[in-house]
């Protein structure tokens, strides 16, 4: 149904994923993104059909709008970059886009400031605690070298020596 709508609106060539939609990476898109130059239009049969975000989606468009190559979809007609009111549409939708990205980043934000007000840490658990440096240390002077002693406490050695660095400045 897509590929008889896509050359009934006289599609010169038309390219397909099998994956899906919500995958930013797709070898038929890119071919299609390879393909077009200036002045060419890519029409896709329903907006979702180019992607499910609506970041990824505001993204590829303003990347044809760089490369003055223009977008349609058959079945959203409001949305044709090629005209000023498709123009203003799409513009909207990347306005909104922003919002929701702004929105989501003040939620983040906020949410990890209540998780510090309740003393909890973000980000990974240490791996070499005041106890395990005092432990590598104590190896050390025992005549292992610090490669082996992460192995012994099953530490990276990368992470041992920053944790000796850090301890020693």
């Amino acid at each position: 149904m897509q590929v008889k709508a896509l050359k009934g609106a006289g599609c010169a060539r038309i390219f397909e994923d099998v994956a899906s939609g919500a995958k930013t990476a797709r070898p038929g898109l890119d071919a299609a993104l390879a393909y077009l130059r200036p002045g060419d239009v890519l029409a896709v049969w329903k907006l979702d059909r180019l992607g499910r975000s609506l970041a990824h989606l505001v993204a590829v468009v303003e990347g044809l709008r760089e490369r003055e190559i223009g977008f349609r979809s058959l079945t959203d007609a409001s949305i044709d970059t090629t005209t000023p009111s498709g123009r203003l549409v799409f513009n909207i939708f990347g306005s909104m886009a922003e919002f929701e990205r702004e929105l989501i980043r003040e939620r983040t934000k906020a949410a990890l400031a209540v998780a510090r007000a309740k003393g909890r840490r973000n980000g990974r658990k240490e791996k070499v605690t005041p106890d395990v440096l005092k432990r590598a240390e104590a190896l050390c002077k025992k005549g292992l070298t610090v490669r082996e002693a992460a192995s012994v406490l099953k530490v990276g050695k990368s992470t041992l020596y920053d944790a000796l660095r850090a301890e020693e400045a």
